[in-house]
């Protein structure tokens, strides 16, 4: 990098260019953000990524200060470095314009027409930064989600040896235990690869047009004993005529978890209630309940992994976190999207938008 810099120092020029004009030739080829300064620290070049990226709305970068374009001590004594000591310099720095961005950057000394300059190279490492934060997030999730369970099956384990097995009172009470935290598991594993299939792209979609209302009653079906044990009644409002266009298993796979989720969190005697709309350009399919609803601070939050706007009751219900968050990348795979809007202590409306 420095090597390819440095050729435009030369003091000569080609067919006519001077050296600075070459040197910017080279910056706006480059697609990471370049700053050149002078011995003075005032801006002699930077390419448009830099403009773009550092932009004050105070005008171009082009001779003012370093430091009125940006704060950043550890950023000020790396060009310092560079030029009063020749050192290159390795320094991390977060940029907050329109929004917060970490960039690492290297500065390194140049020499032009004879005079020292400091360039540096800023690497936005904000999407990478973000990623793995994400990925931290969702190992610890993870560890978190299985522990319980597990903690709770080797716990009635350890007491079925030390000779609750024969207990006929609790014994079986106990193995009821292990079960459900077995199945518990069984259903998150199925879900974090579910959704890491879905999310590497290795799950595919074949897309019909279809009657969602036959589908909505298949749905209600599978899950009306559930209804039934918290008296919540299914109404399915969808007219016979209405179409959408979509891949059957995967829609299907959609509204069982959101209708699933409709009634573990409704109120005993609530109702879910599926309408859908039609437009030339989309499909609107509607899941209602009667639920307690969601506070608005967690409206935006709801489809994250692992994210619950009420742990307690989750826990109590049952479910693995991930539900929502699959919902949302099968609507995106179809082209379409999922959102939600919620009245506190009145229900909850979930939205799929598909092709029409």
């Amino acid at each position: 990098m420095n090597s390819r810099y440095s050729t435009a120092s030369s003091s000569g020029t080609a067919a006519g260019v001077s050296s600075l004009e070459i040197l910017q030739r080279l910056l706006e080829a480059n697609r990471e953000s370049v700053i050149v300064v002078d011995a003075s620290r005032r801006i002699i070049a930077a390419n448009r990524a830099a403009e773009i990226a550092f932009d004050r709305q105070s005008g171009p970068m082009h001779a003012r200060r370093l430091s009125e374009v940006i704060r950043d001590l550890q950023l000020h004594e790396a060009f310092g470095k560079a030029l009063d000591e020749g050192a290159s310099v390795e320094v991390k720095m977060d940029f907050i314009g329109s929004g917060r961005r970490s960039y690492d950057i290297h500065v390194s000394p140049i020499e032009l027409d004879g005079s020292p300059h400091a360039i540096g190279v800023f690497y936005d490492v904000t999407q990478v930064e973000r990623l793995e934060k994400v990925r931290q997030e969702f190992l610890s999730n993870i560890s978190h989600e299985l522990r319980t369970p597990l903690t709770s099956i080797m716990a009635f384990v350890e007491t079925l040896e030390d000779g609750a097995i024969d207990d006929k009172e609790n014994n079986r009470r106990f193995l009821g235990v292990i079960r459900r935290n077995a199945e518990r598991m069984h259903e998150l594993i199925a879900d974090i690869l579910e959704l890491s299939m879905i999310e590497s792209g290795n799950v595919s979609i074949h897309t019909k047009q279809i009657r969602p209302k036959n589908l909505v009653d298949e749905v209600f079906t599978a899950l009306s004993s559930k209804a039934a044990d918290r008296e919540i009644s299914l109404v399915n409002q969808i007219s016979p005529g209405a179409k959408a266009q979509a891949d059957p298993v995967r829609l299907e796979q959609m509204l069982t978890n959101l209708i699933d989720n409709a009634i573990k969190f409704n109120r005993p005697g609530g109702s879910v209630t599926l309408t859908a709309v039609e437009s030339d350009e989309k499909a609107s399919i509607f899941v209602t309940d009667t639920g307690e609803g969601i506070l608005p601070d967690h409206l935006t939050r709801v489809f994250e992994r692992f994210y619950r706007a009420d742990r307690g009751r989750t826990r109590e219900v049952g479910g693995t976190g991930l539900g929502l968050a699959i919902v949302k990348h099968l609507a995106r795979l179809h082209g379409g999207e999922v959102s939600v809007t919620s009245t506190p202590s009145q229900g909850t409306v979930f939205t799929i938008e598909l092709p029409a």
